[in-house]
């Protein structure tokens, strides 16, 4: 989205419409983005501080703060790697060390390829089967860095179908 096409401005400014009558307006615009786009870059948030009024700097802290929102575009794959207190006591962070390893990226980071994003998520509310892993909303139960080839197997196998 380095541009902005015509077609993107349209889109963007529908979603803007669409909370114009609400009176904090923000978190809905960006979060329909978000889901269209599956990120929201500066050019993106410009164009929403134009249409709201809400200042730039207010845009960017606000997506920036909330781990749900992203500044760059994400793999196809999300792999949510749980790394909160019950997750990381049973070795979430040798997982998530074994899916960087194998994938090649860091937390935070995109294969190249664009299937892959690792993202290192602080709790997933599943304590009971730590540590959990997310994967575009699917949920891997006691995960060990033995499963993760396996697991990224699957998703290689699928692809970019």
């Amino acid at each position: 989205m380095n541009h902005l096409s015509e077609a993107a401005v349209r889109q963007i400014n529908e979603i803007c419409d669409r909370y114009a009558e609400e009176q904090t307006p923000l978190m809905m615009i960006l979060s329909d983005i978000q889901k269209e786009y599956g990120y929201i870059p500066l050019e993106v948030q410009e164009l929403v501080s134009e249409r709201t009024g809400v200042p730039v700097a207010e845009i960017y802290g606000v997506v920036t703060f909330y781990s749900f929102f992203s500044l760059t575009p994400k793999g196809k794959y999300v792999i949510g790697c749980c790394l909160g207190t019950a997750c990381y006591v049973k070795g979430a962070q040798q997982v998530i060390d074994k899916f960087s390893d194998m994938l090649g990226i860091k937390a935070g980071q995109t294969t190249e390829d664009g299937l892959f994003t690792i993202d290192a998520l602080r709790c997933i509310g599943a304590c009971g089967i730590a540590p959990a892993v997310s994967i575009n909303g699917k949920v891997y139960p006691k995960v060990s860095p033995a499963s993760v080839a396996g697991i990224i197997e699957e998703y290689r196998a699928k692809g970019n179908n």
